[in-house]
């Protein structure tokens, strides 16, 4: 599989990557070994990058995702990520991120990680702070790079003057564009982008049902583009760029992340699946080419975006 830099610092890897969040979290009850399997079976697929989170389980995702790398844990990137209370609202104080990542090392059964994200902008905490923080734990040989997650561009210009940012991560998909806006400022500065949720949380692989008929602790329950009116036409839009993949030899998903790769070179996005026939599928994205017809149909089928937000309103990342 191709290889991606990812900004100016040094990170790099497989143009696929994974995220392991949904082993543990927001789509209904998982399966531990099923997880590490499919983890497992991604890193035979060229996967190289992979991503975790306090947040997910509060260390039991970390804890599966160690158990499944032990076996090549150098031969990959690994992320986790700091900032949240168990309560959800946000920690980023600097003793707290030292706490968190001690943490997330003992989960992992690892001395560093490779990044380590701040998960959510901290309004109590001045961005300066945490990246010298984590600037710090670098200096320590604990972590490798500096990440954001769901930053503005004045966010991001203040934390890389402090310590270089080496990537950030927010959700991107056809059904999510809106972080294109701080694509300028991420290639003047050299900084890396992965996109979560890559798939529209999973909408975009032919799948979705209808609000309410999934388990009730899986989070598309409450997604407003799964609600009666943004679902329909947000189906409709899926069942065309079916079509188009169709008359590609590809699913669906694949042209959804092959579409992705075409944004931009420093670009890894990071689907989650608990299966390891998807991650097969996810993976062969990568040899999806895209012709300059094939972008213009997929934008004129969702110019801008899905139906819907990508959260309900009152828990909307507020980008500054």
């Amino acid at each position: 599989m191709e290889h991606r830099t990812l900004g100016n610092q040094g990170l790099a890897g497989a143009a696929i990557g994974y995220g392991a969040m949904g082993i543990s979290l927001a789509y209904g009850p998982g399966d531990e070994q099923q997880g590490i399997d499919t983890i497992r079976r991604a890193h035979e697929l060229g996967v190289t990058f992979f991503d975790t989170a306090e947040l997910y389980g509060w260390g039991e995702n970390e804890k599966i995702v160690g158990r499944a790398v032990a076996g090549f844990r150098d031969e990959i990137v690994l992320a986790t990520k700091f900032g949240f209370t168990r309560e959800y609202g946000t920690d980023s104080r600097p003793e707290h991120i030292r706490e968190v990542l001690d943490n997330s090392l003992r989960y992992l059964g690892v001395d560093h990680v490779d990044v380590l994200y701040q998960h959510r902008v901290d309004p109590q905490v001045p961005i300066e702070d945490v990246a010298g923080t984590v600037g710090e734990l670098i200096a320590q040989g604990k972590v490798k790079y500096l990440g954001l997650s769901e930053a503005g561009p004045q966010t991001i210009r203040r934390a890389h003057a402090v310590h270089p940012v080496s990537v950030l991560q927010t959700e991107y998909s056809l059904f999510e564009r809106d972080v294109e806006q701080l694509f300028p400022t991420l290639t003047e500065l050299g900084i890396g982008f992965v996109p979560y949720s890559p798939l529209g949380r999973g909408f975009i692989t032919g799948a979705a049902k209808p609000a309410g008929e999934y388990d009730p602790t899986d989070m598309r329950n409450h997604d407003p583009r799964w609600q009666p009116g943004n679902f329909e036409k947000n189906t409709e839009a899926v069942r065309r760029l079916g079509d188009l993949a169709a008359g590609k030899g590809c699913t669906i998903s694949q042209l959804a992340l092959a579409w992705l790769l075409t944004r931009g070179e420093h670009i890894v996005p990071i689907p989650g699946t608990r299966s390891p026939a998807r991650v097969e599928e996810n993976v062969g994205a990568a040899e999806v080419a895209l012709t300059a017809a094939d972008l213009a149909a997929i934008d004129e089928i969702l110019p801008t975006g899905g139906y819907g937000a990508r959260y309900a309103e009152r828990s909307l990342p507020n980008w500054v």
